[in-house]
């Protein structure tokens, strides 16, 4: 069952998020934590003994759900509890679920779209740029995944600006 956390369990949702993330794919501490406050932004978690095992952090638009990260802790890798977050948000959206990924060019990156296949997600093969999601932060090349279903291109373009605007801030005019 995925619990939505609070502040008073951010501390541990980011500790596993520095472990589990490139330093491009998160944002500082204080800006990470601001999101709570965010409307449609919510992290849900799985717990073990009162000790967060993996959590998952979405944003609700209209139309499609945006899964922004997806981790389990070191420790807790390899027991199903990736397929269990993405099963537990399939039960609580109805609507497309999207979300970001390296291309397939190193065998991790390889691996972790092969665990999203598995769990119903597609590979659009649309060319996408993750804008810097803070300042002193790179813009990243990836590719969006979707399930239940492959999107077309102009669904493709809605779902990047709804991102490029309300996720990543930027104007029309600053998008790629």
């Amino acid at each position: 069952m995925l619990i939505k956390v609070f502040e008073s369990r951010f501390d541990d949702v980011f500790s596993i998020m520095e472990e589990s993330f490139p330093f491009d794919e998160f944002r500082p501490y204080d800006e990470q934590k601001a999101l709570l406050s965010k409307d449609g932004y919510t992290i849900y978690t799985l717990s073990e003994e009162d000790k967060i095992c993996a959590f998952i952090a979405t944003y609700d638009f209209d139309g499609f759900t945006f899964v922004e990260h997806l981790a389990v802790s070191n420790d807790q890798r390899n027991q199903g509890l990736g397929a269990k977050l993405l099963g537990g948000l399939r039960s609580l959206s109805d609507k497309i679920i999207c979300l970001e990924v390296e291309p397939p060019k190193t065998e991790i990156s390889k691996r972790r779209i092969e665990f999203y296949i598995r769990n119903g997600f597609f590979l659009n093969g649309y060319y996408y740029i993750q804008p810097p999601i803070s300042k002193g932060k790179s813009p990243v090349e990836l590719k969006i995944m979707t399930s239940p279903r492959e999107i077309s291109k102009e669904e493709f373009e809605k779902i990047k600006m709804a991102l490029y605007n309300n996720v990543y801030n930027l104007s029309e005019e600053e998008a790629f």
